[in-house]
């Protein structure tokens, strides 16, 4: 099997038991941890002042704002956490790109791509963060992860993973359809 034969072909767990880890495994240690180190930041951000974050969520046109807030903040922390141990990778995967999705949808599209934009931000960020959720429940968690160790790794990736990753996509767009409407322009934030 060669290298890209694996990238596409998830090795099965009990393949990478005693195995010591290999360069693939340690960049997608990389990526899991900084993905989730940053998601984890956004959810800290928000959670420190939800009266704050409830505000600005309201004024960028959603509903049951303070709830929003509440839930925004919670599942950033929880994915970012379930990402840098490997546990259900793919579901925290698909997770944080359903977040992207939101922020994109509701704020970062009508800026356009390049993050200098202001006052929102383009939205090259987000779907920065969009395309390294989707390339980790492809590959995998890898060899160092909760899923690994439980022998779910190769089971939750490659196709697989990609459905669990559509399904966070369309979660999202139910959460922009339950709960947010484009402001006019009167209502966006100075």
């Amino acid at each position: 099997m060669t290298n890209a034969d694996s990238i596409y072909s998830p090795k099965p767990s009990q393949k990478s038991k005693g195995k010591k880890m290999d360069q693939f495994d340690t960049a997608l240690l990389i990526l899991r941890f900084w993905a989730g180190f940053v998601i984890i930041a956004h959810g800290i951000n928000h959670g420190r002042s939800l009266d704050g974050t409830a505000g600005w969520f309201g004024k960028v046109g959603f509903g049951q704002a303070k709830l929003n807030a509440v839930l925004s903040s919670a599942m950033e922390i929880a994915v970012g956490l379930a990402l840098i141990t490997g546990l259900l990778t793919s579901f925290a995967a698909a997770g944080l790109a359903a977040t992207m999705f939101v922020a994109f949808w509701a704020i970062h599209r009508f800026a356009g791509f390049f993050v200098f934009h202001r006052p929102d931000e383009g939205y090259e960020y987000v779907f920065t963060l969009m395309a390294l959720a989707l390339a980790l429940v492809i590959a995998g968690p890898g060899a160092v992860s909760i899923d690994a160790t439980l022998g779910i790794d190769a089971t939750l990736s490659g196709w697989v993973g990609a459905g669990i990753f559509a399904l966070g996509l369309l979660a999202a767009a139910g959460q922009l359809a339950m709960f947010w409407r484009k402001p006019t322009q009167e209502e966006l934030p100075a």
